[in-house]
Protein backbone atom coordinates (compact mmCIF):
# COMPACT_ATOMS: atom_id res chain seq x y z
CA UNK A 1 0.00 0.00 0.00
CA UNK A 2 1.49 3.33 -1.05
CA UNK A 3 -0.18 5.11 1.87
CA UNK A 4 -1.35 3.63 5.16
CA UNK A 5 -4.99 3.45 6.22
CA UNK A 6 -4.79 6.64 8.28
CA UNK A 7 -3.32 8.59 5.37
CA UNK A 8 -6.06 7.35 3.04
CA UNK A 9 -8.68 8.26 5.66
CA UNK A 10 -7.32 11.79 5.96
CA UNK A 11 -7.18 12.19 2.19
CA UNK A 12 -10.80 11.14 1.74
CA UNK A 13 -11.94 13.22 4.68
CA UNK A 14 -10.68 16.21 2.70
CA UNK A 15 -12.34 15.01 -0.52
CA UNK A 16 -15.71 14.11 1.03
CA UNK A 17 -17.47 17.42 0.46
CA UNK A 18 -16.92 17.40 -3.30
CA UNK A 19 -16.46 13.67 -3.97
CA UNK A 20 -19.86 13.04 -5.54
CA UNK A 21 -19.58 16.00 -7.90
CA UNK A 22 -16.09 14.98 -9.04
CA UNK A 23 -16.98 11.40 -10.04
CA UNK A 24 -16.23 10.74 -13.71
CA UNK A 25 -18.02 8.72 -16.37
CA UNK A 26 -16.01 5.55 -15.67
CA UNK A 27 -16.88 5.67 -11.99
CA UNK A 28 -20.57 6.17 -12.76
CA UNK A 29 -20.62 3.28 -15.24
CA UNK A 30 -18.90 1.03 -12.68
CA UNK A 31 -21.47 2.10 -10.10
CA UNK A 32 -24.30 1.21 -12.47
CA UNK A 33 -22.80 -2.21 -13.23
CA UNK A 34 -22.02 -3.04 -9.59
CA UNK A 35 -25.61 -2.25 -8.61
CA UNK A 36 -26.98 -4.20 -11.58
CA UNK A 37 -24.86 -7.29 -10.87
CA UNK A 38 -25.42 -7.21 -7.09
CA UNK A 39 -29.14 -7.67 -7.77
CA UNK A 40 -30.22 -8.22 -4.13
CA UNK A 41 -33.46 -9.79 -3.00
CA UNK A 42 -35.58 -8.60 -0.11
CA UNK A 43 -33.99 -11.11 2.29
CA UNK A 44 -30.40 -10.20 1.38
CA UNK A 45 -27.91 -8.39 3.57
CA UNK A 46 -25.37 -6.48 1.48
CA UNK A 47 -21.97 -5.54 2.87
CA UNK A 48 -20.45 -2.66 0.90
CA UNK A 49 -16.73 -2.23 1.64
CA UNK A 50 -15.01 1.06 0.91
CA UNK A 51 -18.51 2.52 0.71
CA UNK A 52 -17.42 6.16 0.47
CA UNK A 53 -20.41 8.50 0.43
CA UNK A 54 -22.79 5.57 0.02
CA UNK A 55 -23.41 5.48 -3.73
CA UNK A 56 -23.66 1.68 -3.99
CA UNK A 57 -25.22 1.10 -0.58
CA UNK A 58 -27.95 3.68 -1.08
CA UNK A 59 -28.69 2.44 -4.60
CA UNK A 60 -29.22 -1.11 -3.28
CA UNK A 61 -31.31 -0.17 -0.24
CA UNK A 62 -34.67 -0.27 -2.04
CA UNK A 63 -34.24 -3.93 -3.03
CA UNK A 64 -32.14 -5.40 -0.20
CA UNK A 65 -33.37 -6.28 3.25
CA UNK A 66 -30.37 -4.59 4.87
CA UNK A 67 -27.27 -2.78 3.66
CA UNK A 68 -24.13 -2.28 5.75
CA UNK A 69 -21.50 0.20 4.53
CA UNK A 70 -17.93 0.35 5.82
CA UNK A 71 -15.22 2.91 5.12
CA UNK A 72 -12.05 4.29 6.73
CA UNK A 73 -13.04 7.94 6.22
CA UNK A 74 -15.37 9.51 8.76
CA UNK A 75 -15.89 12.43 6.37
CA UNK A 76 -17.24 10.11 3.68
CA UNK A 77 -19.32 8.16 6.21
CA UNK A 78 -20.86 11.36 7.56
CA UNK A 79 -21.98 12.32 4.06
CA UNK A 80 -23.37 8.81 3.47
CA UNK A 81 -25.36 8.94 6.71
CA UNK A 82 -26.78 12.34 5.79
CA UNK A 83 -27.87 11.08 2.37
CA UNK A 84 -29.56 8.04 3.95
CA UNK A 85 -31.35 10.30 6.42
CA UNK A 86 -32.45 12.69 3.67
CA UNK A 87 -33.95 9.75 1.77
CA UNK A 88 -35.66 8.32 4.83
CA UNK A 89 -33.85 4.99 4.58
CA UNK A 90 -33.96 2.90 7.73
CA UNK A 91 -32.36 -0.33 6.44
CA UNK A 92 -28.89 1.14 5.79
CA UNK A 93 -26.12 1.60 8.34
CA UNK A 94 -22.68 3.10 7.89
CA UNK A 95 -19.66 2.62 10.14
CA UNK A 96 -15.88 2.64 10.29
CA UNK A 97 -14.13 -0.39 8.86
CA UNK A 98 -11.38 -1.39 6.46
CA UNK A 99 -11.02 -4.23 3.98
CA UNK A 100 -8.94 -6.27 6.40
CA UNK A 101 -11.00 -5.33 9.45
CA UNK A 102 -14.57 -4.45 8.42
CA UNK A 103 -15.78 -4.28 12.03
CA UNK A 104 -18.85 -6.27 11.09
CA UNK A 105 -19.65 -9.73 12.43
CA UNK A 106 -23.12 -10.25 10.99
CA UNK A 107 -24.16 -12.09 7.86
CA UNK A 108 -23.54 -10.84 4.34
CA UNK A 109 -25.20 -12.67 1.48
CA UNK A 110 -23.77 -10.21 -1.07
CA UNK A 111 -20.52 -8.22 -0.81
CA UNK A 112 -19.85 -5.20 -3.01
CA UNK A 113 -17.06 -2.67 -3.46
CA UNK A 114 -16.61 0.11 -5.97
CA UNK A 115 -13.46 2.14 -6.68
CA UNK A 116 -11.69 1.34 -3.39
CA UNK A 117 -9.66 -1.88 -3.56
CA UNK A 118 -7.05 -0.34 -5.89
CA UNK A 119 -5.55 1.55 -2.94
CA UNK A 120 -4.11 -1.77 -1.68
CA UNK A 121 -1.11 -3.67 -3.03
CA UNK A 122 -1.70 -7.08 -4.59
CA UNK A 123 -1.04 -9.06 -1.40
CA UNK A 124 -3.42 -6.85 0.56
CA UNK A 125 -6.02 -7.20 -2.20
CA UNK A 126 -5.81 -10.98 -1.79
CA UNK A 127 -6.26 -10.60 1.96
CA UNK A 128 -9.27 -8.33 1.36
CA UNK A 129 -10.87 -10.81 -1.04
CA UNK A 130 -10.30 -13.57 1.54
CA UNK A 131 -12.09 -11.40 4.12
CA UNK A 132 -15.00 -10.89 1.70
CA UNK A 133 -15.18 -14.63 1.04
CA UNK A 134 -15.05 -15.30 4.78
CA UNK A 135 -18.62 -13.98 5.07
CA UNK A 136 -19.62 -16.78 2.65
CA UNK A 137 -21.73 -14.51 0.43
CA UNK A 138 -23.31 -16.08 -2.62
CA UNK A 139 -21.99 -13.20 -4.77
CA UNK A 140 -19.16 -10.66 -4.65
CA UNK A 141 -19.20 -7.71 -7.05
CA UNK A 142 -16.08 -5.58 -7.47
CA UNK A 143 -15.92 -2.41 -9.54
CA UNK A 144 -12.47 -0.88 -9.60
CA UNK A 145 -9.44 0.44 -11.37
CA UNK A 146 -7.85 -2.68 -12.91
CA UNK A 147 -5.68 -3.42 -15.91
CA UNK A 148 -7.14 -5.29 -18.88
CA UNK A 149 -3.81 -4.96 -20.67
CA UNK A 150 -0.65 -2.94 -20.27
CA UNK A 151 -1.52 0.60 -19.17
CA UNK A 152 0.00 3.47 -21.08
CA UNK A 153 2.47 4.99 -18.58
CA UNK A 154 1.94 8.36 -20.28
CA UNK A 155 -1.81 8.24 -19.69
CA UNK A 156 -2.57 6.48 -16.42
CA UNK A 157 -6.22 6.55 -15.41
CA UNK A 158 -5.09 6.32 -11.79
CA UNK A 159 -2.78 8.37 -9.55
CA UNK A 160 0.51 6.45 -9.27
CA UNK A 161 1.32 8.22 -6.00
CA UNK A 162 -1.64 6.80 -4.10
CA UNK A 163 -3.13 4.00 -6.23
CA UNK A 164 -1.86 0.48 -6.92
CA UNK A 165 -4.21 -1.24 -9.39
CA UNK A 166 -3.93 -4.95 -10.16
CA UNK A 167 -4.37 -6.78 -13.42
CA UNK A 168 -7.67 -8.51 -14.04
CA UNK A 169 -5.75 -11.80 -13.92
CA UNK A 170 -4.49 -11.18 -10.39
CA UNK A 171 -8.00 -10.36 -9.18
CA UNK A 172 -9.60 -13.36 -10.92
CA UNK A 173 -6.95 -15.64 -9.40
CA UNK A 174 -7.59 -14.21 -5.94
CA UNK A 175 -11.33 -14.86 -6.22
CA UNK A 176 -10.70 -18.38 -7.55
CA UNK A 177 -8.28 -19.15 -4.71
CA UNK A 178 -10.93 -17.92 -2.26
CA UNK A 179 -13.41 -20.51 -3.58
CA UNK A 180 -15.38 -18.35 -6.00
CA UNK A 181 -16.05 -18.67 -9.72
CA UNK A 182 -15.71 -15.48 -11.74
CA UNK A 183 -18.83 -15.29 -13.89
CA UNK A 184 -18.25 -11.88 -15.47
CA UNK A 185 -15.41 -9.44 -16.06
CA UNK A 186 -16.79 -6.35 -17.78
CA UNK A 187 -14.43 -3.75 -19.19
CA UNK A 188 -15.55 -0.16 -18.77
CA UNK A 189 -12.21 1.35 -19.82
CA UNK A 190 -8.78 -0.24 -20.48
CA UNK A 191 -8.01 0.48 -16.81
CA UNK A 192 -11.46 0.15 -15.22
CA UNK A 193 -13.83 -2.80 -14.90
CA UNK A 194 -16.29 -4.87 -12.90
CA UNK A 195 -15.74 -8.45 -11.73
CA UNK A 196 -18.57 -10.69 -10.56
CA UNK A 197 -17.72 -13.76 -8.48
CA UNK A 198 -20.21 -16.42 -7.41
CA UNK A 199 -19.80 -18.97 -4.64
CA UNK A 200 -18.96 -22.39 -6.05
Amino acid sequence: MKKDVEEHAERFDELAATYDESSGDEYMECLRLVVEHADPRGDDTVLDLGCGTGAVALSLAAEAGRVVGRDVSEGMLSKARQKASDRGLSNVEFGEGSFREPNYDGEATIVTSNFALHHLDDDAKRDAIDVMAGYDPRRIVLGDVMFFGHPDPEEPFYDPEVDDPATVGVLVEAFTDAGYAVTAAERVHPQVGVIVAERR
